[in-house]
């Protein structure tokens, strides 16, 4: 019964970080978007939105990172799942999560860039693509990691 209690009180932990962080994400979004206002004319507002859409996708990716940890835990809980398991499948998350984080600081500096105008569209383009690649390189590779993993534990 008190390890249960426990646990629920982990959760509602979890869930109020979660709601704070998408807070803070909220309000960087608002601030970016006032900076860009002040700073740019009518053919900068395509960067703005596409910066946006980038910290958007951000909270997208921290949501659903965060609901998988979750979901971890409920199963470490029901012991469905070994600690070694769980332990493996966090450190995937967060090495993820790094990565969306890097990704987007990527993407940020290429728009800062652009506005600066030092590079040209199908520059930018290129490297966003060249990007692309190598995040999904990155995913196959942890997977197939992941897989290698689950197969040693059976």
């Amino acid at each position: 019964m008190m390890m249960m209690m426990m646990m629920m009180m982990m959760m509602m932990m979890m869930m109020m970080m979660m709601m704070m962080m998408m807070m803070m994400m909220m309000m960087m979004v608002v601030v970016v978007v006032v900076v860009m206002m002040m700073m740019m004319r009518m053919m900068m507002m395509m960067m703005m939105m596409m910066m946006m859409m980038m910290m958007m996708m951000m909270m997208m990716m921290m949501m659903m990172m965060m609901m998988m940890m979750m979901m971890m835990m409920m199963m470490m809980m029901m012991t469905t799942m070994t600690m070694t398991m769980t332990m493996m499948m966090m450190m995937m998350m967060m090495m993820m999560m790094m990565m969306m984080m890097m990704m987007m600081m990527m993407m940020m500096m290429m728009m800062m860039m652009m506005m600066m105008m030092t590079m040209t569209m199908t520059m930018t383009m290129m490297m966003m693509m060249m990007m692309m690649m190598m995040m999904m390189m990155m995913m196959m590779m942890m997977i197939m990691m992941m897989m290698m993993m689950m197969t040693k534990m059976e």
